[in-house]
């Protein structure tokens, strides 16, 4: 799962997929004793800490890239504007689902599950309680929903 999601970093991260799932462990332990309630619960609660670690990642990498605590001021007028980065996707996809857990929570997770967890669409049923056809209901609307969205904010 952490290997899919640094496949779309750059070639030039020195992140690793172990680091990640490392981060994301320390993540799990640093909580409160937690009662994991099933298999489902734990790859959800995975699933949004995994999103969490990769935006907290994207953030620092466009604080470094704007130069951190010892940024220079330039002119606008004096800079070309750069091409969006692969860490720029991912804060983009994160605004998008805080929008999309406002309308509909369960979509959102249902994306969540799948997208961050790497759920299969019978897991996040399982993990949520619904019908398989309930998953696919939303997966699909919430992919559609998204598309839209980020489409928009890329105008």
């Amino acid at each position: 799962m952490a290997a899919r999601h640094l496949l779309g970093e750059r070639s030039t991260s020195t992140l690793q997929a172990t680091a990640l799932v490392n981060e994301l462990c320390l993540r799990l332990l640093g909580w409160d004793p937690l009662r994991w309630q099933n298999r489902g619960h734990f790859f959800g609660v995975s699933a949004q800490m995994m999103r969490r670690v990769l935006v907290d990642i994207a953030r620092r990498r466009g604080a470094e890239r704007r130069g951190g605590p010892a940024a220079v001021r330039v002119p606008l007028d004096a800079i070309d504007v750069p091409a969006r980065s692969p860490g720029g996707d991912i804060l983009a996809v994160d605004r998008a689902l805080q929008l999309l857990a406002e309308e509909d929570p369960r979509k959102a997770q249902v994306v969540e599950l799948r997208f961050f967890g790497d759920l299969t669409v019978d897991q996040i049923a399982e993990a949520l309680g619904v019908s398989v056809r309930t998953v696919q209901t939303d997966w699909a609307f919430a992919r559609a929903w998204l598309y839209r969205t980020l489409a928009a904010d890329a105008q």
